[in-house]
C-alpha cells in the first residue's frame, strides 16, 4: 500500500462532509445538551491527561507535552486536552490512513490498540508517538481516542531520539507505521518484546511511556461509552458532529474579520545540525482573501542531507501552535477550525523534503514556520478593531535541549532530556504589556518546569542553580519575557554521556515586532574538571551562584568550552558542569517608548542588567539607589532618536548597497542560490 501522498495528506486534514446518519443526530441536539455536552468532552479529555501525565516516565511526558484528543468515527478531531498543540489538526491523517487500508486487513475491532510514530505517515518524528484505540458501542463505532507524547529514545544512531548526524530516515531508529500493537485491550507481548530488543537504549522508559499512552486512550475510549450509555449512542454522534460544525463556523467568522491582502515574513536558520550554515527556513506568503487563508512556502531553502528538514503536515502542527494560542483560543480544539485554511508547499525545499529524508530534527525548522506565522498574522491583525490586542511577537524558541544517556545513580538505563530549559522560554512582547517571564515551551505553551528534586532523585545531576537569565528577554515598548538558565553537575556516577541539539547560537531565532529587538543567542557552555565541589567542601564565603557572575568573572575554575548550542556526543565525568539556557522572546515596539519605571523595575528583579538599561533603553539613574534621573533620560533618548535620523538612509540608496552583500560563500551550503534560495541540485542521502 502507498505511503500517503501530500495531497491526500492536505485532503485528509479537512473535515469530511457529514453523512446523512450524522445529519439526523445533530438535528436533534437541543443547545443546552449541546454546552453540557461539549463540557463533557473537556472533562473526558482533561482527566485523561492528568492519568497520562502521572503515568509517562520520560521528562515531556511529566511536563505535560503531549495531547490527549477525540475524534469521530471518520477520523475528524472534536476536541483536545493540549499540553501542546503540535499534534492537532494533523492526527486525522494517521486515522484516514487506517481506515483506508486496514479496514479488511488486519481489520478495525473493539479493543484495537494501534500505534505509530512515523513522519510519512502523518506524525512529527520519531519521538512524537501516538496512541489510537477504536470506541466501539454495541457494534457501531463511534470515534477514537487518542495519547500522543514525546519520547526521548528511538534506538537512532545517537542517543535522546533526534539524532543531529542522521542523513537520512534509516538513522534515525525506529520508523512505525500505523500498526496494531494489541487486541482485546490488551498490548501484544510480540510488540513489547519487539521494542525491548529494536535496539533501544533505554527500554524500560520507552515502555512505560508506550504504556502511558494505551492507558490514556482507553480512558478516553471508556469515559466515551459511558455517555453513550447514558444518553445514546446517536447523541455522542450528533454531539460531534454539531461540535464539527460550530468549530467550523467560529474559524470563518474570525478569518472573515480579517482584512485581504499578502503578508509575508521570512525566517532564517543559522545551523544545519552540527554545521554553522545559513539557510532561509521558511519564506511564508500569507494571503487573505474573502473567506480564506493560503499559506505558501515558495521561496523557502531546498531540503538538505541532514536531520533538519521537516514534512509538510509537521509544518502544519507548528502553525496550529500559533493559531490555537492566539487566534483560535476560543475555539474548540478542531479539524473544522481550518477547513478554511489551505497550504502550498512546492516540492524539493526544507519544509517538504524527499521521503528518504532525515527529520529528526523538524521542529527546530517547523518553529521556523511558526515565527513566520507570528510575524505575518501581527502585520494583518494589528489593523483590525478588537484583534489588535492578540497581537505579539514569537516566543523565544531557541533552548539548550541537552540529552544525557548512561546509567543513573540506581543502575538503569537512561537516555532524556533536561526540560527546564524548554519549558521556561519567554513569551514574545505583546501589544499592550510585556511578554511573560518564563512562560513555557515554545512548542507546549502549558508545559511545566520539573522539580529540580524529582531531576536529581531519577538522573544523575544536581542542579546546582536555577534562576532568570539576565538580558535574554529582546527590548522593546513591551518587552519579551525572560528565558531561564540552569547548571548541572554530573553527579552520583562517574561518567555520562551528553549531546545537545538545538540551533540559535548565531542569529536569534524569533523576531521582533515594530521595532522591537531580538532576543539573546543562545550558548553552549561547558566546564571540565571544575572546582565548584572543591569550593563548597572548602565553604569558599566569596562562592556566589549567581550565573552572570559566573559567567562573566569565571568563579568556577575548570577547562572551559564555549561552543555552538548543538554539540556532539561526549562523555563527561562526575562533578564536571553543563549550562542550559532557555530562549527569551523578542521585544514589541521601540525600546526608547518603554516606561522608565518600568526599567528600573526589570533591573531589580534581574531580568536585565544596568548596561542593557542604560545603553539600550538608554535611561539615566542612580544604579546605588534605583533612582531615576528623569531629565537626563529625556535628553539621552532625544540624543539617541537624533542619532538613527543621521544613520538613516533612503530606501533606494540602502537597497542598493544592501543587494550587493552576500555572507559568506561557506555559510551558504545549504542555503541555495543567493539570494532567492532555488535548489543547487538534488540532495544526495546516503
Amino acid at each position: 500500500m502507498p505511503i500517503p501522498t501530500l495531497a491526500e495528506k492536505l485532503a485528509w486534514l479537512k473535515p469530511a462532509p457529514a453523512t446523512p446518519y450524522e445529519k439526523q443526530c445533530a438535528a436533534k441536539i437541543a443547545q443546552g445538551d449541546y454546552e453540557i455536552g461539549v463540557q463533557v468532552t473537556n472533562d473526558i479529555l482533561d482527566e485523561a491527561m492528568e492519568v497520562f501525565v502521572r503515568a509517562s516516565r520520560s521528562y515531556f511526558g511529566v511536563s505535560g507535552d503531549s495531547m490527549v484528543a477525540l475524534f469521530t468515527a471518520g477520523g475528524d478531531l472534536i476536541n483536545a486536552s493540549c499540553g501542546t498543540y503540535l499534534h492537532a489538526i494533523i492526527q486525522p491523517i494517521v486515522i484516514k490512513f487506517i481506515l483506508k487500508y486496514y479496514e479488511q486487513n488486519p481489520g478495525i475491532r473493539d479493543g484495537d490498540i494501534w500505534y505509530t510514530n512515523d513522519a510519512l505517515y502523518g506524525g512529527i518524528h520519531n519521538p512524537d508517538q501516538v496512541a489510537l484505540m477504536p470506541i466501539f458501542y454495541k457494534g457501531q463505532l463511534l470515534g477514537w481516542g487518542t495519547a500522543a507524547l514525546h519520547t526521548t529514545e528511538t534506538g537512532a544512531i545517537e542517543p535522546g531520539g533526534m539524532p543531529v548526524s542522521a542523513k537520512s530516515r534509516f538513522e534515525e531508529g525506529l520508523n512505525l507505521p500505523p500498526i496494531k500493537i494489541g487486541e482485546n485491550f490488551e498490548i501484544r507481548n510480540d510488540f513489547l518484546e519487539f521494542y525491548t530488543v529494536y535496539g533501544l537504549r533505554a527500554p524500560a522508559m520507552f515502555i512505560s511511556d508506550l504504556r502511558a499512552r494505551c492507558t490514556t486512550a482507553d480512558r478516553v475510549r471508556v469515559r466515551v461509552l459511558e455517555l453513550a450509555e447514558k444518553r445514546g449512542p446517536d447523541y455522542v454522534v450528533g454531539l460531534m458532529r454539531k461540535m464539527s460544525e460550530t468549530a467550523e463556523a467560529g474559524a470563518r467568522k474570525k478569518i472573515k474579520a480579517l482584512p485581504d491582502g499578502k503578508f509575508r515574513a521570512v525566517v532564517f536558520n543559522d545551523a544545519i545540525g552540527w554545521t554553522p550554515a545559513l539557510v532561509r527556513a521558511c519564506y511564508l506568503t500569507l494571503t487573505k482573501k474573502d473567506g480564506g487563508l493560503v499559506f505558501d512556502f515558495e521561496g523557502t531553502s531546498p531540503e538538505n542531507p541532514s536531520s533538519y528538514n521537516v514534512h509538510p503536515q509537521a509544518v502544519v502542527g507548528h502553525i496550529a501552535n500559533f493559531m490555537y494560542e492566539y487566534i483560535f483560543h476560543d475555539l474548540p480544539i478542531s479539524s473544522s477550525t481550518f477547513a478554511p485554511i489551505d497550504f502550498l508547499f512546492p516540492e524539493g525545499i526544507i519544509l517538504n523534503p524527499d521521503k528518504m529524508a532525515a527529520t529528526s530534527c523538524c521542529v527546530y525548522i517547523g518553529m521556523q514556520a511558526r515565527n513566520a506565522t507570528h510575524n505575518s498574522f501581527a502585520k494583518m491583525v494589528f489593523s483590525s478593531a478588537g484583534l489588535w490586542r492578540q497581537v505579539a511577537a514569537a516566543p523565544g524558541s531557541q533552548h539548550t535541549a541537552q540529552i544525557c544517556a548512561g546509567h543513573s545513580q540506581w543502575n538503569l538505563a537512561v537516555s532524556d532530556v533536561l526540560s527546564f530549559s524548554l519549558n521556561t522560554q519567554g513569551q514574545g512582547g505583546r501589544s499592550a504589556e510585556d511578554g511573560m517571564d518564563a512562560y513555557g515551551f515554545a512548542w507546549c505553551a502549558f508545559g511545566r518546569a520539573p522539580d529540580s528534586e524529582q531531576v536529581e532523585s531519577e538522573l544523575p545531576v544536581t542542579v546546582t542553580l536555577s534562576q532568570h537569565w539576565k538580558d535574554s528577554s529582546g527590548p522593546g515598548l513591551h518587552r519579551g519575557g525572560s528565558g531561564g538558565v540552569q547548571q548541572w553537575m554530573i553527579h552520583k556516577v562517574p561518567n555520562l554521556v551528553s549531546l545537545c541539539m538545538g540551533n540559535g547560537s548565531k542569529v536569534p531565532l524569533g523576531q521582533p515586532l515594530f521595532g522591537g529587538y531580538a532576543s539573546s543567542p543562545i550558548p553552549g557552555i561547558s566546564i571540565r574538571k571544575a572546582d565548584l565541589l572543591k569550593q563548597m567542601a572548602e565553604a569558599n564565603p566569596n562562592l556566589t551562584m549567581d550565573s552572570r557572575t559566573i559567567l562573566e568573572g569565571h568563579t568556577i575554575e575548570g577547562n572551559w568550552t564555549m561552543e555552538l548550542i548543538a554539540r556532539t556526543p561526549k562523555v563527561y565525568e562526575e562533578g564536571d558542569l553543563l549550562f542550559g539556557f532557555s530562549g527569551g522572546g523578542p521585544g514589541y515596539g521601540d525600546p526608547l517608548e518603554r516606561d522608565p519605571l518600568e526599567i528600573l523595575e526589570d533591573v531589580k528583579k534581574k531580568i536585565i542588567s544596568d548596561g542593557t538599561a542604560q545603553n539600550v533603553y538608554r535611561i539615566a539613574y542612580d544604579p546605588v539607589r534605583r533612582k531615576l534621573d528623569a531629565e537626563k533620560t529625556k535628553q539621552l533618548r532625544d540624543e539617541e532618536r537624533r542619532a538613527r535620523l543621521a544613520r538613516g538612509k533612503p530606501f533606494d540608496e540602502f537597497q542598493k548597497q544592501w543587494s550587493k552583500l552576500s555572507p559568506p560563500k561557506e555559510i551558504l551550503q545549504y542555503y541555495g542560490t543567493w539570494p532567492d534560495a532555488k535548489s543547487t541540485g538534488p540532495c544526495f542521502r546516503p
